[in-house]
């Protein structure tokens, strides 16, 4: 975001105090604003009601997702919240994906990995779990035009096409 933002790159003598500054200013305002997807909190609930496990993995440090998640109830359900500090490599390292199936009680060919950027079809992959793009979602760079180059195992265009492929209904 600073490179993006301010032409700053780590390479530069003020990155690390501005991106400091970044995350302090992130903070103050963080969860403000912050919603899930429309029909994420659905999804959620049914996963829930139907006692299936689940977890977070995301690349953002647990200094911000903590607060994220106290601050949106359905996601204290998760049976796992994996970090991109919490584990020693972060996405699309299959690491973090490994950790969030341990502790969840699942080996990872037994599990699905939701995601919505290439990294995350790279994570799934590597960890040997089924792999399905969110259409929805942050997307990356890319954009929708490139989520079949991901090669994902399924895409779903809403949250609740989720269930159907976890036969849900």
């Amino acid at each position: 975001m600073l490179r993006i933002a301010l032409g700053v790159t780590p390479e530069a003598s003020d990155f690390e105090a501005l991106k400091e500054e970044f995350f302090v200013a992130y903070e103050r305002c963080m969860g403000q604003h912050s919603q899930l997807f429309e029909g994420v909190p659905a999804l959620l609930q049914a996963i829930h009601d139907q006692g299936l496990a689940w977890g977070i993995v995301t690349n953002k440090s647990e200094r911000f997702t903590s607060s994220i998640v106290q601050e949106i109830a359905v996601l204290a359900k998760a049976g796992a919240v994996v970090c991109g500090d919490t584990t020693a490599h972060s996405k699309p390292h299959p690491m973090p994906l490994w950790e969030a199936a341990e502790r969840i009680g699942h080996a990872p060919e037994c599990c699905i990995y939701v995601g919505d950027d290439e990294r995350d079809m790279h994570a799934a992959h590597a960890a040997g779990m089924q792999s399905v793009a969110a259409a929805y979602g942050y997307l990356g760079a890319g954009g929708l035009a490139s989520v079949a180059s991901w090669k994902p195992h399924a895409v779903i265009n809403t949250p609740f096409e989720l269930t159907n492929l976890l036969d849900l209904n």
